[in-house]
């Protein structure tokens, strides 16, 4: 599975901005995801964007105070070169509805289009592919969105609703109340496959009630099958439970909420755990093409946190230790360190 975070995307715009024209005069998002894309090159260009809808009807979006400059509050008919932009692009539908809706609006100017990732590095709808993204691949703006839930084992605390706060995860009748008004965090708008818990068994009524009332559809419920809280603390199931269902199950994918939990589960699955908290993939093979690829996509993002050279340092082998695992991060730092 190939996934990328809006960091990821921000990452990708900025490294392909020399790729544009300088002197684009506006940037159109193509609706909804692509003004995501849009938004995040016009403040990294400090250029004025809108919306395609917006752009059709000759609107632009106003600018803040801290980015305003001459060229930010011009009208539609004096901005004449324009990059319309997706966030990416497979068949290219919405990129050929795009240009057959500004074709007939008869909008004169000079038209870039461009997707940030895309399936091939050229594609017939666009001028520029920032980045190839091949399939199966999915995005943090989609993931809950995305066909490829139906072969995926999704967590619910910390995914589908808020994690319950230490009050109300008391066993009792605050828990209850939790289970019965959580509030909906990502809402998926696709059948899942597996719905895996580490919520009881003796809740599964009040479980069931809330996926209803939220409009949740999947195909099973799994929930740990143990008597009390108490007793799931002490054996330590969550993860386990979790990895042994998810490693006999055909799932190619789990989407869970904390990252400690992501890493055990993807050591005893043998199989890619998507984390929402960190929204990265953690890959069994910590060594493979797709483990190193995104270890070197988020290294960047998380030295750039650090001041110090010696932070710098700690922070890059603490982020090589998490992502390929103690014999992964020896393996790796042996054959640096082994002579030509």
């Amino acid at each position: 599975m190939h996934y990328r975070s809006i960091s990821d995307m921000n990452d990708t715009i900025v490294g392909n901005l020399h790729r544009l024209p300088r002197d684009i005069d506006l940037v159109v998002g193509v609706p909804r995801s692509g003004v995501l894309a849009a938004t995040l090159v016009s403040l990294a260009a400090n250029i004025p964007m809108t919306d395609l809808d917006s752009f059709l009807e000759g609107r632009v979006y106003t600018s803040g105070v801290t980015k305003r400059r001459a060229a930010l509050d011009r009208k539609v008919s004096d901005m004449r070169k324009v990059l319309v932009i997706d966030d990416s692009i497979a068949g290219g539908n919405a990129m050929r509805d795009a240009r057959a809706r500004i074709e007939a609006a008869g909008i004169e100017g000079d038209f870039i289009y461009a997707a940030v990732f895309g399936l091939e590095p050229k594609h017939p709808e666009t001028d520029v592919v920032f980045e190839v993204v091949p399939h199966p691949r999915m995005f943090q703006w989609n993931f809950m969105h995305h066909k490829f839930l139906a072969q995926c084992c999704v967590d619910i605390d910390g995914v589908l609703c808020l994690d319950p706060t230490e009050a109300e995860n008391d066993d009792g009748p605050a828990y209850e109340k939790f289970l019965s008004e959580a509030r909906p965090l990502h809402a998926p708008t696709h059948r899942i496959g597996w719905l895996v818990t580490s919520r009881l068994e003796k809740y599964r009524a009040l479980t069931e009630a809330w996926l209803a009332r939220n409009g949740i559809l999947y195909d099973q419920l799994i929930m740990l099958d143990l008597p009390s809280k108490a007793e799931r603390q002490r054996l330590g199931a969550h993860g386990s439970f979790k990895a042994d269902f998810y490693r006999k199950s055909n799932a190619i994918l789990f989407i869970e909420s904390e990252h400690e939990q992501a890493l055990k589960i993807t050591e005893l699955s043998g199989k890619p755990v998507l984390c929402v908290e960190t929204h990265m993939v953690s890959f069994p093979d910590a060594l493979s093409l797709p483990a190193l690829g995104q270890a070197a996509r988020n290294l960047p993002a998380r030295l750039r946190q650090i001041n110090s050279q010696q932070g710098r340092k700690g922070a890059a082998k603490a982020l090589a230790r998490a992502l390929l695992g103690a014999r992964g991060y020896e393996t790796l730092k042996s054959r640096v360190k082994r002579p030509a």
